[in-house]
């Protein structure tokens, strides 16, 4: 079970080590991968003992802001920006978000990212999502490990589309597909499609070809979407059967394997 840290309340003690963090970084005084002044020093200019500083340093570090190195002090993030990890599953377990409304955000999210990940990419990320497909693809006998290389894709996809905003809530919203679909992939009924797909969005984005990324990631979620509630419904029309472990009954036709690293 993972510790939560809980919030400080407004005006606290911790509040105020949080706020004079926060006032640093807005002001330019830190930026991504500086090292934080030491616990004493941060005490004697806000006022407060050490065990405060270390409860707002704390929640700061929960919230994805900061990173402790051992032996190194405190350090801000500097790779993109992540959210408490819980946020998002207590949100759905409040309001009982459905799968089709998780596919809708998605929809909205990974589309237009995929586009924009067409035009920004760097060499090394389109790399990046080179690898994943390749391990997709090597993974099809092993659901629970493709579905751990899908959602790296589609978080690499999001960090490829150079907005920060849609890399965190992606890597939210894939967070908590992963925790509720790796209940129901050993049911899947066809990886190969899936990750057939998943090479045509990479391939799209390889080619910065923004609309074809665009095409390729929104056929990819509508299929996606019939998959998971073929899994969480074997019975459910309209997805043909096929498994994800087992060789297809009819030989296919081999198909091509994404290259490791981009072109050019």
């Amino acid at each position: 079970m993972r510790s939560r840290v809980p919030r400080p309340g407004a005006g606290s003690p911790a509040a105020r080590v949080i706020e004079h963090v926060q006032g640093m970084i807005e002001q330019g005084q830190l930026r991504p991968g500086d090292r934080l002044p030491p616990e004493r020093e941060l005490a004697r200019r806000i006022g407060v003992s050490r065990p405060t500083v270390r409860a707002g340093l704390r929640w700061l570090a929960a919230l994805g802001g900061l990173r402790a190195r051992q032996g190194s002090g405190t350090f801000i993030t500097d790779g993109p920006p992540r959210m408490v990890p819980d946020t998002l599953g207590l949100l759905a377990a409040l309001h009982g978000f459905t799968r089709d409304e998780m596919f809708e955000a998605r929809r909205v999210l990974e589309v237009g990212g995929a586009a924009l990940a067409a035009q920004r990419a760097l060499p090394e990320q389109v790399a990046t999502l080179a690898d994943e497909v390749s391990a997709m693809f090597a993974a099809l006998g092993d659901p629970q490990l493709y579905l751990l290389h899908d959602v790296r894709f589609h978080q690499g996809v999001a960090a490829a589309s150079g907005n920060p905003v849609i890399a965190v809530l992606v890597e939210m919203v894939s967070a908590l597909m992963l925790e509720q679909r790796r209940l129901t992939v050993e049911r899947a009924r066809d990886l190969r499609e899936s990750a057939e797909m998943h090479r045509r969005i990479y391939a799209a984005i390889r080619a910065r070809d923004p609309e074809r990324a665009r095409q390729a990631m929104a056929a990819h979620l509508d299929l996606a979407r019939m998959a998971q509630a073929s899994e969480e419904d074997p019975q459910a029309p309209g997805f043909p059967i096929k498994s994800g472990r087992s060789a297809p009954s009819a030989p296919e036709r081999p198909r091509p394997r994404p290259r490791t690293r981009p072109q050019g």
